[in-house]
């Protein structure tokens, strides 16, 4: 939210400060690295596939062989690695990681996991739909991209990245089955030192570690343009986004540059290959806004940066209002859910001399209209760096027939103490001033579950749905 921090720090100022969490995902590759190098609780370290590394395909699996041991993959050979949401995460996964050097023909091997948590089935591998040379803030990378299809709902799988005869430390991954899953929610993790964001990230996937995926609502770093920002966000919440799947939010830092101007998110687009729009859409807006399904929920992600975009997509309002209509219009699913960046209401100031009334921001005014037309039954923002659930709300007033409007709070260290008035539509605020939060979502076939948590586990507030 730059427009109201006077005198913005200099991002190339950002530092590395590993914590705890840092230190958790470190013991977790040395526990890799031992898997891969001496074999554990009967895991045979694997060799090369049986077939040549340029023969695995792109868009099926192929079944690979093991035997003698490789070796590891170092630090600049692959990190950033992160699960990336896709159209149907019980079926699918979209693996993405980070290389300081070109890679030829990469791929990810995976297998299934018994209940006891030891491979039960066979090895498997997918190669890289992406190998894309990508050149930011003075460092060029590439970045690796693997879609794994053919899984299996409700099962357990570890994976790990390969090149060549190298390979990565075993990691895990799970697919839900059913209509019951959860959902970690977090938001503005921006920071100037991102150990609070790891320390955040960290409480919650130790208390809820088995959660099916991780819904992030923008302004996931604090400038989208820096390249250490990112390395510092996948860091240190690895032990969480190697995990399970992450379906972001575009947020207005995710466009800006390091001298603090605007331009086309060009770093989030390619760190986060999301679910394709329709032709009409994909070629110019693809991974800006999109949609996908778990269980009975469609969750719908719309881009709210249209002050930030209008030089480079002057027709985004319109084009994403097309879209939003055409997609919650098909959607089956019992329940529908909004995740946005920017928030549907405005809050004046408490101390600003500039004064600003209480009401509805423009996005609320361009995207309410459709929420209610269509019966969503959920939005959830961030922006404001501040907790508050507004309760239901219809046609601009409390209503409750309307969808329940969160504003998730934040999760990193970008904090605007005792900035806002409360709002009349306010029914929960969380102490000021404002203190990092995480939240859940838990889906049943006929109840959502929406929980705040401060970073020490302790609840503070609770919204239920119910459909029959």
């Amino acid at each position: 939210m730059k427009e109201l921090l006077p005198g913005r720090r200099q991002p190339r100022g950002t530092r590395h400060v590993a914590g705890r969490f840092l230190a958790l995902s470190l013991a977790a590759l040395a526990v890799g690295i031992i898997l891969v190098t001496a074999g554990c609780a009967g895991i045979t370290p694997a060799t090369l596939p049986g077939n040549a590394p340029g023969q695995i395909s792109a868009d099926h699996p192929v079944r690979v062989s093991e035997g003698k041991p490789l070796s590891v993959f170092s630090r600049q050979e692959a990190f950033s690695i992160h699960q990336v949401i896709t159209e149907d995460s019980a079926t699918s996964r979209i693996i993405v990681w980070q290389s300081e050097q070109e890679e030829k023909d990469p791929f990810v091997e995976y297998r299934a996991l018994g209940a006891d948590g030891t491979p039960s089935g066979e090895l498997w591998a997918q190669g890289a739909r992406r190998n894309e040379r990508f050149a930011e803030d003075g460092k060029t990378s590439w970045i690796h991209t693997v879609k794994l299809t053919g899984l299996r709902p409700g099962t357990a799988y570890q994976y790990r990245l390969g090149a060549g005869s190298r390979r990565g430390p075993w990691l895990s991954l799970k697919t839900p089955a059913g209509p019951r899953f959860q959902a970690l929610i977090f938001t503005d993790s921006q920071s100037a030192r991102y150990d609070t964001w790891g320390k955040v990230a960290g409480s919650a996937w130790s208390r809820h570690g088995t959660a099916d995926l991780a819904l992030v609502l923008g302004d996931l770093v604090d400038n989208g343009q820096q390249d250490a920002q990112w390395r510092q966000w996948f860091r240190q919440a690895a032990p969480l986004v190697t995990s399970i799947p992450v379906a972001p939010v575009l947020g207005n830092h995710e466009t800006y540059t390091l001298d603090w101007q605007v331009r086309m998110p060009e770093a989030y687009t390619r760190f986060f290959p999301l679910p394709a729009l329709p032709e009409r859409w994909q070629r110019q807006y693809g991974s800006q806004f999109y949609s996908f399904d778990v269980g009975e929920v469609h969750f719908t992600v719309v881009n709210t940066q249209f002050r930030e975009l209008e030089k480079f997509e002057p027709h985004l309002q319109e084009e994403q209002l097309a879209w939003l209509r055409q997609d919650l219009r098909q959607t089956r699913k019992k329940w529908k859910i909004v995740l946005m960046h920017k928030d549907a209401l405005q809050y004046g100031f408490k101390h600003r001399q500039t004064p600003r009334a209480e009401g509805f921001s423009d996005e609320g005014k361009i995207f309410l209209p459709v929420f209610d037309e269509f019966s969503v039954d959920a939005v959830l923002s961030g922006h404001l760096h501040s907790y508050r659930n507004r309760g239901h709300i219809r046609n601009f007033r409390r209503d409750a027939s309307g969808p329940l409007y969160i504003m998730a709070g934040l999760s990193g260290d970008v904090r605007y103490p005792d900035l806002w008035r409360d709002h009349a539509l306010d029914e929960r605020v969380l102490p000021q001033p404002e203190t990092d939060n995480y939240m859940t979502l838990d889906a049943a076939p006929d109840r959502l579950v929406f929980r705040a948590y401060l970073p020490d586990g302790t609840s503070v507030d609770e919204a239920i749905l119910d459909k029959p």
